[in-house]
């Protein structure tokens, strides 16, 4: 019996973009809590970032504030963290989902690739239905893009 893990593509979110930043950049901005607070989330949303513990067991904690007021509290666990290449977190609160971000140093550019894995089909049709998940992951990364141009100004 074919293993059902092994077929996901009807429960994973991807993007990738070439980002105008060198892969130093790129990486503090992932994952200072100062800077990803400016970035973090779709289009008119805030963030409050209470704990960022960036190594694998550590907990990262953050409020979004959404732009009607309402908050949204996640909670994260980094799995794996290999610095300037690769973090990996599992969103322990809901909607559960693991996140896999990597980057690629291109010299003056940085390939970033973000990856997105729900626990179900089921659970991924209602993140991208009822939060629209796949069009905020594309305004996150525009607002990533967005911030790195500021920075080397």
């Amino acid at each position: 019996m074919e293993n059902d893990q092994s077929n996901t593509k009807d429960r994973e979110l991807r993007i990738s973009r070439k980002l105008k930043a060198p892969v130093e950049l790129v990486w503090e901005i992932w994952t200072k809590p100062e800077h990803i607070a400016n970035w973090w989330g779709p289009n008119g949303f805030t963030n409050t970032i209470t704990t960022m513990d960036m190594r694998p067991g550590g907990e990262w904690n953050l409020v979004m504030h959404g732009p009607d007021g309402t908050d949204y509290k996640n909670k994260s666990i980094f799995k794996e963290i290999i610095p300037l290449k690769k973090i990996v977190y599992e969103h322990a609160s809901s909607p559960k989902f693991v996140a896999t971000i990597e980057f690629e140093d291109l010299g003056e550019e940085t390939f970033l690739s973000w990856h997105m894995l729900f626990e179900s089909a089921e659970q991924f049709i209602q993140v991208v239905k009822t939060y629209g998940a796949d069009e905020g992951l594309k305004q996150n990364v525009q607002k990533l893009s967005v911030y790195l141009e500021g920075m080397k100004k």
